[in-house]
């Protein structure tokens, strides 16, 4: 009996002593055009902003998160001299805007949003030359998510902001100015909330499906998923955490396929032209251009065919290059409003660096089906392309006889994810993107997939009542 309370003991000791997780910052992109600075952590924060003299720079601190990588620093344009991003210290991370000699931003034109749990935007709607005095700060806290009128998630709302204002070295004072701000914007145009990507009417959450996946997931209690549906006949959804971030393996072959082919709609890049294939190109993992002879010469069609087919990572790397890199990739897809799909090294990314999310790709899929990015011949080749992808083992795995999926899987071990689009043997049709955290190469991971592949076939499979007069 003291041995088994003596163990009780040393377990709550530990529990109580272990570390909460620190939360990570996932991704971060700024819109030189737009002063606009997107942020996505894997967890809910609170930012703290403020401004500060000699020189004018806006810091953003990131309380309780991570970042997983060392100092980064860009130049954007003539206004901004420089962006940099570090951990301040071991439980706060630190992005700092620093405006070029003589410009300045007001605190009345910065606008602080939160679009998601996971994600926030942080806009400049002004930066102007004026001199500039004292130090303004502003935040967003704890005392204002329980005020009558929170802070929404959904961004055509009324949201507040707390203005907090000081003077030169003076000692900071919790007396607040609560500003309604008038309904703001991403890139400048209005966003309607039941809208998804801007061109599927929502419906209504399908609670049903939703319960039935939740008592999945707590069978699969040891498997961390996040996942995003839509139902393109009715609007109606399926969203558990599917704004998350994962790291996007061979999923972030999908939308560097898009971006292909809005070159060649474009007329910079044709499916005949040539690559060839650098040494530096060549990558493990997937794929069967690594075994060939360096200097190999393929057609664009010919790498983009094994780039999707067989996930062919030295395929992968040589669009990639053909497209200009990695930073001209992430501008296209932050130009999509993809807010969490981001390239930061190329393949084979077995470390996870490379992110997307599930409402990512499923928002990718949305712009396909309804003719944006590409035109339709571009689509309808994209699609043929999609169709072939061999890996027929997870979302594929649930569907019924007769459907068809052109997606896109990734496997990088700790991770896996599929999206895409379904269409059903009577024409139906629905957009699909999940991804699971498992225990390293556990196929557990993969039976959860199929299963809830299977569970949202059958639901939306189902006959459509109608009502008699």
């Amino acid at each position: 009996m003291k041995l088994r309370w003596l163990l009780l003991s040393l377990i709550s000791i530990l529990l109580l002593s272990s570390p909460a997780r620190a939360t990570q910052l996932e991704s971060w992109h700024f819109d030189p055009i737009h002063n606009q600075l997107d942020l996505t952590t894997d967890s809910g924060i609170q930012p703290r902003v403020f401004l500060i003299n000699n020189p004018k720079r806006l810091v953003i601190d990131l309380s309780g998160t991570t970042f997983s990588y060392p100092t980064i620093k860009q130049n954007f344009g003539s206004k901004i001299q420089e962006i940099r991003v570090a951990q301040l210290d071991p439980q706060t991370t630190r992005l700092v805007i620093e405006l070029a000699p003589g410009y300045t931003v007001s605190p009345q034109s910065v606008i602080v949003r939160r679009d998601s749990n996971f994600h926030w935007v942080v806009k400049l709607s002004s930066i102007e030359k004026m001199p500039a005095t004292g130090i303004v700060e502003w935040g967003i806290g704890a005392e204002e998510e329980s005020s009558q009128t929170p802070i929404s998630i959904t961004p055509n709302l009324q949201q507040k902001r707390k203005v907090l204002l000081f003077q030169n070295k003076a000692p900071l004072q919790n007396i607040a100015t609560i500003n309604k701000l008038s309904p703001p914007d991403i890139l400048t145009k209005p966003i309607n909330a039941s809208m998804f990507a801007g061109v599927v009417p929502l419906g209504e959450e399908i609670l049903q499906l939703k319960s039935q996946i939740n008592a999945l997931m707590t069978r699969y209690s040891f498997l961390k998923p996040g996942m995003f549906f839509v139902d393109l006949e009715t609007g109606n959804y399926l969203d558990i955490s599917g704004d998350k971030v994962f790291p996007a393996a061979s999923t972030i072959k999908f939308p560097i396929l898009i971006a292909l082919f809005e070159r060649i709609d474009a007329g910079n890049i044709k499916l005949n032209d040539t690559l060839v294939m650098r040494r530096d190109l060549v990558a493990s993992g997937s794929g069967d251009l690594q075994y060939q002879r360096v200097g190999t010469k393929l057609t664009v069609l010919q790498t983009i065919n094994k780039m999707i087919s067989i996930s062919d990572n030295t395929a992968t790397n040589m669009i990639i290059d053909r497209l200009g890199g990695k930073a001209k990739l992430n501008q296209r897809f932050h130009s999509w409003g993809l807010k969490n799909t981001v390239i930061r090294n190329l393949l084979g990314d077995f470390k996870g660096t490379n992110t997307t999310s599930p409402a990512d790709l499923v928002k990718l899929s949305a712009l396909i089906q309804y003719h944006k990015l590409i035109s339709d011949a571009s689509r309808s080749q994209a699609i043929d392309i999609l169709n072939h992808c061999h890996n027929k083992k997870l979302l594929a795995a649930g569907l019924g006889s007769g459907a068809i999926i052109a997606h896109k899987t990734g496997d990088i071990g700790f991770v896996i994810g599929d999206a895409g689009i379904v269409e059903m043997p009577n024409g139906k049709r629905y957009l699909a993107g999940i991804f699971v955290r498992r225990p390293y190469n556990d196929t557990r991971g993969r039976d959860f997939v199929r299963q809830v592949s299977q569970l949202v076939y059958t639901y939306l499979d189902q006959p459509k009542l109608t009502q008699l007069p």
